[in-house]
């Protein structure tokens, strides 16, 4: 995909609020794409730039798999019903890791977020209540939009295994969220089968 941006390798401190916990995890450099899925990109809507919505995380993970077929790439999901097996050595489309998906938010800011919220995301206070084409507000120092506001994107961990099971972890905020909602930090979680209409996903590959 033309729209894959590179992330430098780094390292970022993930925090979980209900447990007050905080862990620094080293980041490999990989690269994702500037931009959530659109309804084009995933086959609903020739030309539209809309982010895709409604989509589950199996339907994320599998989505992969058919990008990574159609261009020639090694899957990097071996899917068994709702049991998802990565294949961290597969050149493939896959969804990005929690601190993959912070540090690339980031962009090498410190701060809640990496610009004025108004001129990076759609929420709330600007959006109409409704997605936005991809694209239409500022992008991070690394040229990644929508990290914040818009849609929220599916990451490939499991929230907290020991509380919630399966689910896994929402980044970034979307259309219908409040200004506190829409920071670098923030993390939501869903059931894999579960589709939500401010919920979408952006690709990831490791290097090949």
């Amino acid at each position: 995909m033309s729209d894959l941006v590179t992330v430098p390798a780094g390292r970022v401190t993930l925090a979980d609020r209900r447990t007050s916990r905080s862990w620094e995890v080293p980041v490999s450099a990989f690269a994702l794409s500037a931009f959530p899925v659109t309804e084009e990109l995933y086959g609903l809507s020739p030309g539209s730039r809309l982010p895709v919505t409604g989509v589950s995380w199996i339907d994320a993970v599998s989505f992969c798999n058919r990008r990574s077929a159609a261009e020639s790439f090694a899957p990097a999901y071996v899917i068994d019903g709702e049991t998802v097996t990565w294949d961290p050595d597969a050149d493939g489309y896959r969804l990005p890791t929690e601190a993959e998906w912070e540090h690339a938010c980031r962009a090498g800011t410190t701060g809640p977020r990496y610009g004025e919220l108004d001129e990076i995301a759609w929420y709330r206070a600007n959006s109409g209540e409704q997605a936005h084409p991809v694209g239409g507000k500022r992008a991070n120092a690394w040229g990644l939009h929508d990290m914040l506001g818009n849609v929220w994107d599916w990451c490939w961990d499991l929230y907290d295994p020991e509380v919630y099971g399966s689910y896994r972890v929402l980044r970034g905020g979307g259309w219908f969220d409040e200004h506190w909602s829409c920071r670098a930090g923030v993390r939501r979680r869903s059931h894999p089968s579960l589709r939500i209409e401010d919920v979408g996903f952006r690709l990831a590959r490791s290097p090949g």
